[in-house]
């Protein structure tokens, strides 16, 4: 019976996506980030960069799906000593469903990200930190922008975590940490008119 689900959901998402109109693109921006979460205590925010690959996949009129592959710049900077700093880097993978309405476009979704580096800084040291974060980061995005037919877009996106970044280990409570980002970025939609 799985397999038949399976097999029939695997049928309409390849229809679907073989009538759509299908774009890939590029978009980069600045990243402001910190943590959140219970345990997440005496951090400010820190800024990043994000960019990377998007594709954008229409299922109508006004509704599309924007898979994307991130490079993600996330952390915090102690809000006592700013030259302590949380650095970490994510391969995020969000997808995301889009409402278009004349280029003002609102979208949210999943996002899952892979931890690709994490360093503690003090400005002058830096420690790697990678092996005491969890490796996935599940979360969701939230956002809106303003997108031309021949291509420029606009957008502005929250990203909050849902499940903690702090690894759990044998005998210990792992920390209630989660990223939080909001992110302002420019992109170009290939194959527009």
């Amino acid at each position: 019976m799985k397999k038949v689900i399976l097999s029939l959901a695997l049928a309409v998402g390849i229809s679907a996506t073989a009538s759509a109109q299908a774009r890939i693109g590029l978009k980069a921006g600045g990243s402001l980030t910190t943590l959140g979460g219970a345990d997440a205590k005496g951090v400010s925010n820190k800024f990043g960069f994000h960019g990377g690959l998007v594709a954008n996949l229409a299922l109508g009129d006004v509704l599309s799906l924007q898979p994307e592959v991130l490079y993600s710049m996330k952390g915090a900077a102690d809000s006592d000593n700013s030259k302590y700093k949380i650095n970490l880097n994510y391969i995020d993978i969000p997808v995301m469903f889009q409402y278009n309405a004349d280029g003002l476009f609102f979208e949210a979704g999943p996002q899952l990200g892979i931890l690709a580096s994490a360093k503690s800084t003090d400005g002058t040291n830096d420690v790697d930190i990678k092996e005491s974060l969890n490796t996935i980061d599940f979360g969701y995005a939230v956002g809106l922008g303003y997108k031309l037919e021949s291509g420029p877009m606009i957008g502005l996106r929250y990203n909050g975590g849902i499940t903690s970044i702090d690894k759990e280990e044998s005998g210990t409570t792992a920390a209630k940490v989660r990223n939080n980002a909001f992110q302002l970025y420019v992109g170009y939609m290939f194959g527009g008119k």
